[in-house]
């Protein structure tokens, strides 16, 4: 049953990373970006890392592809042509990808790395995200904190620029209203 799902996630996500390039609307390869994040984390609740695919959904699939969507709404792009000719290359190196994908799938890769039956197999932690916040906050505090700061100051510069060009704007604007007067 594992492998079905692998197999679904690993198929939806090759599909969809294709469209995202291969869309010639900006919005619709943002929202294959969008299902090909989502694919991702489930592939990793099919590994048991649960924290990962939350943190994949929240960080990628909500704040990165957002940033995307302002981009793409800000630049008002449209459809781009010029990148859609090269479907020959593409044809051309997507058929021994093909052929070697096949000749993956006809062998038996499986008895080889398969464990011995005498070695025990341990069970999966049933908590990763107690185990990475335990280490997180107890190994590698200082590393985080500094990070912290280091995000607080990259805002703080950016919130000083935004208003700089916000007050400059303000002043020219001044400026013409006070000798169109």
């Amino acid at each position: 049953m594992a492998h079905l799902f692998f197999g679904y996630f690993a198929g939806m996500i090759a599909i969809t990373s294709v469209l995202v390039v291969a869309l010639r609307n900006p919005v619709y390869s943002a929202l294959s970006l969008l299902v090909m994040f989502f694919h991702v984390a489930g592939l990793y609740v099919t590994l048991h890392a649960e924290f990962l695919a939350a943190v994949q959904v929240i960080v990628y699939a909500g704040a990165i592809l957002v940033l995307y969507l302002f981009v793409v709404m800000l630049l008002n792009v449209k459809r781009d042509d010029r990148y859609h000719s090269q479907w020959r290359i593409a044809a051309f190196i997507c058929i021994p990808l093909s052929i070697e994908f096949l000749v993956l799938l006809s062998g038996d890769f499986g008895a080889a790395h398969r464990e011995p039956a005498s070695l025990p197999v341990e069970p999966l932690a049933s908590d990763n995200t107690l185990a990475i916040g335990q280490t997180l906050f107890s190994t590698y505090l200082f590393p985080f904190e500094v990070a912290s700061l280091i995000l607080l100051v990259a805002m703080v510069g950016a919130i000083v620029l935004a208003k700089r060009d916000i007050s400059e704007n303000e002043a020219k604007n001044m400026n013409r209203v006070s000798g169109a007067q």
